[in-house]
C-alpha cells in the first residue's frame, strides 16, 4: 500500500507567451492565451533594458496565465497531446518540474490561422507537488519541507510515464 502523502499531482500550470513588444501584437497574444486557456491573462514586464532587441525596462513584453485544479488538468491533457506525448529528460529540472513549448497556437482545438494576427507560440510550465507542501509556505508555524516530500526528477518522469503515457525522446 502506498502512502497517500507521497503521491504526485499537478499543482499548477503556467502558460507564457512572450511577443517582445507592447501594442497590437501583445493584445493579440493576450486574446489567444485567453481563448486557449479560458482564463484571464496577466502581462509580463521586462526586468532589464535590452537595446539590441528594442526592449525597455518596465515595458510589457509578454503575457501569462496560471491554471490550477481541473482547469489545469484539462489544459495539460490538450497541450500534451499537441506535443505528441513526448518529452526529453532534459525538460525536467531537479525539483521535478518540467516545461515544453507549443510552436503554433493553431494546433489547439477551435483555433484557426488568421493572416491579420499571424502565428504565436507559447511555453507550458508544469509544477508537480506532493501533498503536505503547505508546511513550508504557511505564515504561522512554518517548517522546513522534509526531503521525502520533495519531488525528484526520476519521480516526475515516472509519474508522467505512468499517468499520462509520456514517451522519452
Amino acid at each position: 500500500m502506498t502512502n497517500p502523502m507521497q503521491e504526485l499531482h499537478i499543482d499548477k500550470i503556467v502558460v507564457h507567451m512572450c511577443v517582445g513588444e507592447s501594442g497590437e501584437r501583445l493584445v493579440n497574444g493576450e486574446n489567444i492565451v485567453r481563448a486557449v486557456t479560458g482564463a484571464e491573462p496577466v502581462r509580463s514586464i521586462a526586468k532589464k533594458t535590452q537595446p539590441a532587441f528594442g526592449v525597455r525596462k518596465g515595458a510589457p513584453i509578454g503575457t501569462k496565465v496560471t491554471l490550477r485544479g481541473k482547469k489545469a488538468e484539462e489544459f495539460f491533457k490538450t497541450a500534451f497531446d499537441i506535443v505528441g506525448r513526448k518529452l526529453s529528460a532534459s525538460a525536467f529540472d531537479n525539483q521535478g518540474n518540467f516545461s515544453f513549448g507549443i510552436e503554433e497556437h493553431t494546433d489547439f482545438p477551435g483555433q484557426s490561422y488568421d493572416p491579420q494576427i499571424g502565428i504565436y507560440g507559447m511555453d507550458v510550465n508544469v509544477i508537480l507537488e506532493k501533498k503536505g507542501v503547505r508546511i513550508a509556505r504557511r505564515m504561522i508555524a512554518r517548517r522546513k519541507l522534509p526531503a521525502k516530500q520533495t519531488v525528484t526528477r526520476d519521480e516526475a518522469i515516472a509519474f508522467m510515464t505512468e499517468h499520462y503515457g509520456m514517451e522519452e525522446q
